[in-house]
């Protein structure tokens, strides 16, 4: 047989280039009711500039349904996993804080 192929720097080779590097996805399931009201693409814009990557929750093909999204990271290849992870957790943070001003822009009630 084969063996893996291991690269020091991006980790393990696949077929698919998206699963270079740690291949790690994290995420969190998150309610953003004022960005749904200020729109699906406003929202997936934000996301790029924060390195995240909104799904619905019935993940990558699934579709958008209701308010509750799944934020991920959107880089898995040139970072280690705390920056990984604390990328998610700051940009989900932003969201969040985000989201509650939009609720008040929409004059949407928690």
């Amino acid at each position: 047989g084969k063996e893996f192929m291991l690269d020091e720097k991006y980790g393990y080779i696949h077929t698919c280039p998206t699963n270079l590097g740690t291949g790690m996805r994290a995420s969190v399931h998150i309610d953003l009711p004022g960005w749904t009201a200020e729109g699906v693409d406003k929202l997936k814009a934000r996301c790029e500039a924060l390195a995240l990557q909104p799904r619905g929750t019935r993940g990558e093909s699934g579709g958008q349904t209701g308010i509750t999204y799944d934020i991920s990271n959107k880089h898995r290849l040139g970072y280690s996993e705390v920056q990984l992870v604390q990328t998610m957790i700051d940009g989900v943070n932003k969201l969040y804080k985000e989201d509650v001003d939009l609720q008040n822009k929409h004059n949407i009630s928690a």
